[in-house]
């Protein structure tokens, strides 16, 4: 373990500067803040000394909460909200690099996955297996467990994590700088490290920077595909039939040495009837073994029993708009790929909800998407329930993280948009009772069919009765029996709740 105590200054920046307004809020424009000032760090010692000052000014009231953006990515209000008094920006602490004393990649917590491309994989060829979406932050994606296009294939960002730098608040108020690895002896330290596994940002203290260590190398080629089924052909067999091949292609693919579809990745779009069609997105490394034929097989198993069959895409489907010009399978370098998923749409107010299935979408969960989605056709709404592949080489790694869901085999993102001048309520209103319906008491509740929810899509509903009868907490919904390990964690390393939010790690009661 390392300990630094001192620092240089952070840049301040407070509300007559004409920087501050458009840092007030995050990339979901429903939640702003306005805090007493906003600091954007250049290093870890100047993370630890602002902090050291933040704490030390001893804020009490309803504005108190000192909060930490990398990407700006939340979904909920958990950076930018009323009862914020510093903002931690960490923007500029955006660098990649090989850490020679570390023998490991090193990640600043500002560092988006847009980034990556020329800072890792030109001068390496290495990836780290997360997200596709070029505005997220290391700083949040890493600690929640993030997953993305190679996740099949290589398993999730955090089953290469070695060590983690982390600003925290001892219980005398000190703030210190801590690096924490995974094969340290002090088993403090090393939980501090375990917690950025997969326990979520926000909880423990600031994490300023990552390192990764025997990072896989990009396929060189990938075979990609996207297609689709058009609504106004689709009846209600032909839907049911597309959502039950596709679970039941991945019930039967769930990887290993001698499945030949361990590697391939997939999205299924069940878009907004206002779309022209549901979506299907697909993508193999091309050095798989006859790949070319996998990929066919696949789309001929998605095509089973569906009329008429998928065609390609012509209009932009869900968060994807760069498909709307492509046909397939085509084989492109693996950064192609990246760029035709990884755009960056303009910033809408949105709502995003989540679900593991253990199982393919059972009959009622199918129930209600087509009821949710069919029901609703004569409105215009900007909303997709993407389900993507999962498990594989997550489930199969065999790595001790914080990430509770590990023998899951579909992903689902439920979403909504509309434009930030818009108030939204009947697009909440829409998106909750459709979640609310496909799951017994409002959640996908750990158990034979579901496995629970993705901290990196918080969803703040499951902390509240309305919409969650289900006698289940978020916590367990988020990390299953990983959540008292957590609170232990939560008390050693943060035991003044300096870090908080509303669905932060909590502090244990007494003993």
């Amino acid at each position: 373990m390392a300990v630094e105590t001192s620092g240089s200054a952070a840049i301040k920046i407070g509300p007559e500067d004409p920087r501050y307004a458009p840092l007030c809020r995050g990339f979901n424009p429903r939640w702003t803040a306005r805090p007493d000032y906003i600091r954007l760090p250049r290093t870890g010692r100047e993370v630890r000394s602002a902090l050291q000052e933040a704490v030390d000014e001893n804020a009490s009231g309803e504005r108190s909460r000192i909060t930490v953006r990398s990407g700006g990515h939340c979904y909920e209000n958990f950076v930018s909200s009323d009862d914020v008094r510093v903002i931690f920006d960490l923007t500029l602490m955006d660098g990649i690099y090989h850490d020679a004393d570390m023998d490991a990649v090193c990640i600043e917590a500002g560092a988006t996955i847009g980034q990556h491309y020329k800072s890792l994989y030109l001068p390496t060829r290495k990836i780290v297996p997360g997200g596709s979406c070029p505005g997220v932050g290391a700083g949040g994606h890493i600690p929640g467990g993030g997953f993305g296009l190679l996740s099949r294939q290589y398993g999730l960002t955090v089953d290469y994590l070695y060590a983690v730098e982390v600003a925290v608040v001892d219980r005398h108020g000190r703030a210190k700088l801590v690096k924490a690895t995974a094969d340290d002896r002090d088993r403090d330290v090393r939980d501090l490290w375990w917690a950025h596994t997969g326990g979520g940002g926000g909880s423990f203290g600031i994490a300023t920077r990552f390192w990764f260590r025997d990072l896989p190398e990009a396929p060189r080629t990938a075979l990609f595909t996207s297609g689709g089924w058009n609504w106004s052909e689709l009846d209600e067999n032909g839907f049911r039939r597309i959502v039950a091949n596709f679970g039941e292609f991945f019930a039967e693919h769930q990887g290993g040495p001698d499945d030949p579809y361990a590697d391939l990745f997939a999205i299924l779009l069940l878009t907004h009837p206002s779309k022209e069609k549901v979506g299907l997105i697909a993508q193999l490394d091309s050095a798989v073994p006859d790949s070319a034929r996998l990929m066919a097989d696949f789309l001929d198993q998605m095509n089973e029993g569906v009329r008429p069959e998928m065609a390609a895409l012509s209009e932009a489907v869900g968060e994807y708009p760069a498909l709307a010009d492509l046909q397939g399978p085509l084989e492109l370098p693996w950064p192609v790929v990246e760029r035709i998923l990884g755009h960056a749409p303009n910033p809408r107010a949105g709502k995003h909800k989540s679900a593991y299935m253990r199982t393919p979408l059972p009959e009622s969960q199918v129930d209600a998407l087509w009821n949710g989605l069919i029901g609703d056709r004569h409105n215009v709404r900007d909303a997709v329930v993407q389900i993507d592949s999962y498990g594989s080489k997550v489930n199969s790694i065999g790595t001790d993280t914080a990430v509770a869901q590990r023998d899951s085999i579909l992903k689902l993102q439920h979403q909504v948009y509309w434009p930030e001048t818009e108030p939204g309520d009947d697009h909440l209103r829409w998106i909750r009772e459709l979640y609310r319906n496909m799951y017994p008491g409002g959640v996908p509740v750990p158990g034979d069919v579901t496995d629970g929810c993705f901290i990196n899509y918080p969803d703040v509903d499951l902390s509240d009765p309305a919409w969650n009868t289900s006698g289940v907490p978020w916590s367990t919904l988020y990390f299953g029996d990983k959540y008292p390990r957590l609170q232990q964690i939560k008390r050693r390393w943060d035991p003044l709740n300096v870090f908080r939010h509303r669905q932060s790690v909590e502090l244990p009661d007494a003993e």
